[in-house]
């Protein structure tokens, strides 16, 4: 058997060595435009900041290795340009050498990856504005910051690769400016943790514009203005632009191989395209939501190495089939970790979720083993009581409790067995009750025991419908005099169970602390007291003070 790849680095490579695995025999061929062909795009911007010292490490496997230890041909630096399904034939391109031969196969896999979403601005084709996509990409923008000494950069965009590139260029000296045309940093977030980034992001001295675009790059031979929509005008020595990426797939298109709602391509759960013999795997491929069971599209490495090894492994006759993703991703900002898993609130309720959502504040582990509070928000269905989707903040642990998180939802736990969860403690490590368990814990308190939470928005909302809600805060007096929630009135848990008789039983009422504990116990009072409508602030009122800036606006 014959088997060609077209594209290699994550999911091309994985499939050609899972073949090779199960079947000592076939030939195996990889086809490949770049002079890289198996790298870690996630490093490159620590590459550029120098972080990363050695570009090797970025590349550890060529060419020679995978001839070496798998036996299989990787060509670099020739394109496909055809693709004859019907008499199983590839046109193919030396790019070095401009020669175009053919090339015939028994299976093939098609790996053509994602590439940079190039927006229609003019200037944007100046030799200062980059994208970042491969490992010649960086070079470029680490050999132009070597050359020229920049003094500012402007980033347009604020996913993963946007904010990482912030940092590292910080950490060069580089004042950087990021543009983001929504109203909020990092999309995939809700706007209510996207706060926590944003102020993150402010307190580094990195300036942030919000709700705007560029209109044009300007400049002679090299950009050194950026007009934005607005009107506003930056000075920028180097742009980078990081808006996005799109599924490669122009060649399986003309090939009439199916496309999904997203132009990615379609595939079944063993990688096989609609068209016999043809499979596809890695960022050019739609994926599904293990939640919803809809078309996803959430191109990462991790992804594309799962399916490559899966479209081996069933080119071989084997029976690995793709389960759907949930879309986690982690990335570090400076010393912040922002992680998510999930629907988020916004996408869950699109989706027509009777949605329950918690904002839980606590230190990964004790405050006197060094803890640092991290910011859970998780989203539930109140129906079911699944867990949907849960976005952390922080500082230590993000890592190991998002993947908790991940493997909960994989597995359709409900809110409530996040509290029946063993985990591991030791104060090094945790609190004897772990932030997910206490997860569990509040969105149980919710679905299933009548203990009602109500967001900053909401209860915003309330307040400017002129609902008649009486807000009590918990803190002592001191805590209330330094900041507190306009219209509140300041009750102490000490003073609240004898206070509490006076009020009418029959409106509506929102408890809260600092951070949402004692809120609960205020809450739990009024309840076993009688009354009909009490509701928790989540977060409490560290998480109503994140929010209100945005909510104002």
């Amino acid at each position: 058997m014959k088997v060609v790849i077209i594209g290699a680095v994550a999911g091309g490579t994985s499939a050609g060595a899972k073949i090779r695995r199960n079947d000592e025999n076939s030939e195996i061929k990889i086809y490949d435009m770049d002079y890289d062909i198996s790298y870690s795009g996630c490093g490159l911007p620590y590459y550029i900041g120098e972080e990363i010292e050695d570009r090797d490490e970025l590349t550890p496997r060529n060419a020679e290795f995978f001839k070496k230890k798998y036996n299989i041909d990787v060509l670099r630096r020739h394109e496909v340009l055809k693709i004859d399904a019907e008499n199983k034939v590839l046109t193919i391109k030396n790019l070095e050498t401009e020669d175009i031969f053919y090339e015939n196969y028994d299976k093939l896999i098609i790996a053509t990856g994602a590439k940079p979403i190039v927006p229609d601005i003019k200037g944007s084709e100046k030799s200062n504005v980059f994208y970042l996509r491969n490992v010649r990409q960086a070079d470029d923008i680490k050999a132009y910051i070597l050359k020229n000494k920049p003094k500012n950069a402007v980033i347009v965009g604020t996913g993963f690769i946007g904010l990482e590139m912030a940092e590292n260029l910080k950490k060069l000296g580089i004042h950087v400016t990021l543009i983001e045309k929504l109203n909020q940093v990092t999309p995939g977030l809700d706007s209510d943790m996207s706060v926590y980034v944003e102020k993150y992001l402010r307190s580094k001295d990195i300036d942030i514009i919000l709700g705007d675009s560029v209109y044009k790059l300007n400049g002679d031979s090299l950009v050194n203005e950026v007009a934005l929509e607005s009107g506003k005008v930056l000075n920028a020595d180097f742009i980078i632009m990081s808006i996005g990426v799109k599924p490669n797939t122009e060649l399986a298109r003309e090939a009439f191989i199916e496309l999904g709602t997203n132009g990615s391509i379609k595939v079944d759960t063993k990688m096989m395209t609609n068209i016999k013999d043809i499979y596809a795997c890695g960022d050019c491929v739609e994926s599904f939501s293990l939640i919803t069971k809809k078309p996803l599209y959430r191109p990462l490495g991790s992804t594309a190495n799962k399916m490559g090894r899966i479209a081996g492994d069933s080119i071989t006759g084997g029976n690995l089939e793709f389960r759907g993703i949930l879309g986690t991703g982690i990335f570090k900002i400076f010393d912040m970790a922002v992680a998510q898993t999930g629907l988020t609130e916004k996408e869950a309720r699109n989706q027509g979720f009777n949605v329950a959502v918690c904002h839980n504040i606590k230190p990964d582990k004790p405050k006197y083993y060094h803890g640092k509070e991290m910011v859970i928000k998780a989203i539930a269905d109140k129906n079911t009581g699944k867990l949907l989707g849960v976005q952390i903040v922080g500082y230590t642990g993000v890592d190991k409790r998002i993947d908790v998180f991940v493997t909960a939802i994989t597995f359709g736990a409900k809110a409530e067995d996040l509290f029946h969860l063993d985990l591991a403690y030791a104060p090094p490590f945790s609190t004897t009750k772990d932030p997910v368990m206490y997860t569990g814990m509040i969105l149980d308190n919710e679905i299933n025991k009548g203990r009602e939470l109500i967001t900053p928005k909401i209860l915003n909302e309330f307040v400017k419908k002129g609902k008649d809600v009486i807000i009590i805060d918990g803190r002592v007096s001191r805590q209330y005099e330094e900041a507190h929630i306009e219209g509140a009135i300041n009750i102490p848990q000490a003073e609240f169970r004898n206070k509490a008789r006076k009020f009418d039983k029959n409106k509506i009422f929102v408890t809260y602390c600092n951070k949402g504990v004692t809120g609960n116990a205020l809450q739990n009072i009024l309840i076993n007291n009688g009354f009909k409508k009490v509701y928790n602030l989540s977060g409490g009122h560290k998480n109503y003070k994140a929010q209100i800036i945005k909510i104002d606006k």
